[in-house]
């Protein structure tokens, strides 16, 4: 073990493959015990009036974005030493819900999904502890970026194949089998992340120091930068509301715009989005300049707004079919999304030299955007009855571009504003001279 570690200290290239490989594997792995049962239609069936699958998505979500609000003190105050033994417990917690999801009768098995999606809003937030504040922090979190992008359709593909060689399997036990086959590979990837190395001095001597978080250091960060925080909060929420119900539904809007659409689509939509995310952000790695890389993460939050409104406009006017279209708005969402999560609050911390980290301001982002996901759900259930999937994804684009753009240019004015001096700042050394 001694070896390995000095060996990820003396290669760069190691330690990138290694942290690439861990994080991206741990939080793939993730979505084996989240995402697959997605994948299963739960056709004729219903609880008070509303599609049994809809009841499902709609109590893991909620268990979920209470995960998210949970991670914002969890999180922000984790010690190094914790990070291990919770992750497990986590994903240990997730399997056991979906285990009695098949043992429990249908339809009272809906509550396991709400426990099951309990733990798991706090996985990407230790696995991101083991990579924030490095000089390669984009680089090495390319694995998470991508595991993002392409656990689901994989996952999902994946679950629709196996139920093909084991069809005796019901859809209430299939998210556990998927879960049980992944859990070997889990425990693999998070001991490869327990040995990877602490930041190096020149890690903290160019993206500062990332401590746990005490109260005041929170109340001191959030009155200084709370209105762009809100903007990029909101910003985030409408990524996550829109990607949620791109993702929930992907099985049903495909049914709609493409009647011939076969379950690999799932898979070379995602599989592309993620290699262009993969190149787009890790190229950002390479800028070493701060201020140069926090304008341009923002830019590229920018392109991703374009690049939903104008795929959804060009869709509706039959200028591309429904394949250019899934993939060039998911490409849109998740080049913003990844970037924002991984990069900007990053960038925003060195730049600034806030005491934070990052995973503070990414929960409270994503906390408010799944509760809007919840939202969602329960709007799309009860008053959009007479609409389609596909027409809901399409209005919900259109909203994502407008509200976004606007979101996004308050945010880099206040950024501007207050890194040149324009605006009042207290005197604490939480906040270092730019």
């Amino acid at each position: 073990m001694l070896r390995l570690r000095e060996s990820l200290v003396r290669s760069n290239t190691f330690f990138i493959i290694w942290a690439l490989v861990a994080s991206f594997g741990a939080y793939f792995c993730m979505y084996a015990f989240r995402k697959p049962f997605n994948a299963g239609l739960y056709q004729g069936l219903e609880l008070w009036n509303v599609s049994f699958k809809a009841i499902l998505i709609i109590s893991q979500v909620a268990g979920y974005t209470l995960s998210k609000f949970t991670g914002i003190k969890v999180i922000s105050e984790l010690k190094p030493g914790s990070r291990v033994i919770l992750v497990i417990s986590l994903i240990l917690f997730a399997e056991t819900a979906l285990l009695f999801f098949g043992l429990v009768p249908y339809p009272y098995n809906f509550i396991f999904l709400f426990f099951n999606g309990l733990p798991l809003g706090m996985v990407w937030g230790v696995i991101f502890s083991f990579l924030e504040g490095r000089k390669f922090t984009e680089m090495l979190a390319m694995g998470l970026n991508i595991s993002v992008v392409v656990a689901s359709g994989i996952l999902k593909t994946t679950y629709i194949e196996i139920h093909k060689i084991v069809p005796a399997v019901s859809e209430f036990w299939m998210p556990f089998l998927m879960g049980l086959l992944f859990l070997p590979l889990f425990l693999l990837f998070v001991w490869m992340l327990s040995v990877i190395p602490k930041p190096t001095a020149e890690d903290i001597r160019l993206r500062t120091e990332r401590l746990p978080m005490t109260k005041e250091d929170k109340q001191l960060v959030m009155r200084q930068l709370g209105f762009p925080i809100i903007c990029l909060v909101m910003f985030y929420a409408t990524l996550v509301i829109v990607r949620d119900f791109r993702d929930n539904f992907t099985i049903e809007i495909w049914n709609e715009i493409d009647v011939k659409w076969a379950s690999s689509v799932l898979s070379t939509t995602e599989i592309v989005t993620g290699l262009t995310v993969l190149i787009v952000i890790g190229s950002l790695a390479f800028v070493r300049n701060n201020l140069i890389g926090f304008r341009l993460a923002n830019l590229i939050l920018f392109a991703g707004m374009t690049l939903i409104g104008l795929s959804t406009l060009l869709y509706e006017k039959a200028l591309i079919n429904g394949f250019y279209w899934m993939f060039l708005i998911g490409l849109g969402m998740f080049l913003a999304y990844t970037v924002l999560q991984t990069v900007v609050f990053d960038r925003m911390i060195a730049l600034l030299r806030i005491k934070a980290n990052a995973g503070y301001f990414v929960y409270i982002c994503e906390s408010i955007g799944y509760m809007g996901s919840v939202g969602l759900l329960l709007y799309k259930e009860f008053f959009m009855e007479d609409l389609s999937w596909s027409r809901v994804l399409m209005q919900f684009s259109y909203l994502q571009f407008g509200i976004g753009v606007i979101l996004l240019a308050l945010s880099n004015v206040y950024f501007e504003r207050y890194r040149t001096g324009q605006l009042p700042r207290e005197n604490d050394s939480s906040f270092a001279p730019i």
